[in-house]
């Protein structure tokens, strides 16, 4: 009897839904709120072009406050829908499921929902709420035909990326920060069990001023294909970052698909420095989200951000780039793809 198997799915395969949750007083962003709720609402008008949304709300007063502000922007409020839930801050990118799909001869399409523990990357920040975000969804029944698996093992969606055909790429610099009692054939080991991947691709250099994540892979490179990799490159020789991310290219360059070919490689351009309050912020284009027919491109009011969609675009033809404006994030060391997680399709109800 041949038995079914469970497969990590790639961003740009089928989505039902993105999931974020919505930035109030009671979070971070409280000192800007205002600011970036513009971003929010700009993400929420892109999204629902294309495909639903959900938004974690943490009590019904912020659920009047946030669906009045979408519907003042016209949004199709058809595609919106709201989910109570309490959490710490807005970064679902590390405190949402991480979705894997059963597959097998039956095609039962079941889901397994990884909940790993978040810890505010490392013990950085207050997460016990966020940390129960996934539970608290399951537990209010948002999830179709699934099945959550609780890990006690600290990781982040932020911190890894699949092509959805068994190869995973992450930095050393996180997962060694997390578990620094752990060989590299260890967690490569554990990984690849809980995510149901043939091989690990490591990357040793890449950082970016400005992340408190500890080189999350979302930041720095991200799958385009199963033989194409976009990643964040540093053409400034005075720039702080020109010799690491000059590393990191390297590094990917000498990568090998599992057929032993080097990848397509997609370098992004480089925005000039932003600095806030004597802080540089971390300002980059790799933290792209893909939904259904788009890429979302987080634009920062430089002058490379058109450079940056014209990447995008060649990494994925098939796909209209999106611009964002998310200036206002990086104030807190995270951008777009740090504040959604996508839903594969099937997983959650649908407008």
């Amino acid at each position: 009897m041949i038995s079914s198997k469970l497969r990590f799915l790639a961003e740009w395969e089928p989505q039902s839904a993105v999931l974020i949750a919505w930035p109030h007083a009671g979070t971070d962003w409280a000192e800007r709120l205002g600011e970036v709720e513009e971003t929010y609402i700009a993400l929420v008008a892109a999204i629902t072009r294309f495909q639903d949304v959900l938004i974690c709300v943490a009590d019904d007063d912020i659920e009047a406050y946030a669906r009045a502000r979408l519907s003042s922007a016209r949004i199709d409020m058809a595609r919106v829908t709201f989910l109570p839930v309490e959490y710490d801050d807005t970064w679902l990118r590390d405190s949402g499921p991480i979705t894997l799909i059963e597959e097998g001869p039956r095609e039962t399409g079941g889901f397994h929902l990884l909940d790993f523990r978040f810890t505010g990357w490392g013990g950085k920040f207050e997460a016990s709420r966020d940390d129960l975000l996934v539970q608290r969804l399951t537990e209010a029944g948002t999830f179709l035909n699934s099945y959550r698996q609780n890990i006690d093992f600290a990781l982040e969606g932020g911190a890894i990326d699949t092509d959805g055909d068994g190869t995973l790429l992450s930095t050393w610099q996180c997962l060694h920060e997390r578990h620094p009692e752990a060989s590299r054939e260890e967690l490569t080991r554990k990984l690849s069990g809980w995510l149901a991947q043939e091989r690990v691709l490591w990357l040793d250099h890449g950082y970016l001023e400005g992340d408190d994540t500890d080189a999350h892979i979302d930041t720095l490179a991200r799958f385009a294909a199963q033989d194409a990799i976009v990643f964040q490159a540093c053409d400034d020789p005075t720039d702080s970052h020109y010799a690491e991310l000059g590393a990191m290219a390297a590094e990917i360059a000498a990568l090998r698909t599992v057929d032993g070919k080097p990848y397509r490689l997609f370098p992004l351009p480089w925005a000039q420095p932003i600095v806030d309050e004597n802080r540089r912020l971390a300002a980059s284009y790799a933290n792209f989200l893909i939904i259904n027919g788009a890429v979302l491109m987080p634009a920062y009011g430089d002058p490379a951000d058109a450079a940056a969609a014209d990447v995008l675009r060649r990494a994925f033809p098939d796909r209209e780039i999106v611009q964002v404006p998310c200036r206002p994030l990086i104030w807190q060391n995270g951008s777009l793809h740090c504040i959604t997680m996508q839903l594969p399709r099937g997983l959650v109800r649908t407008s």
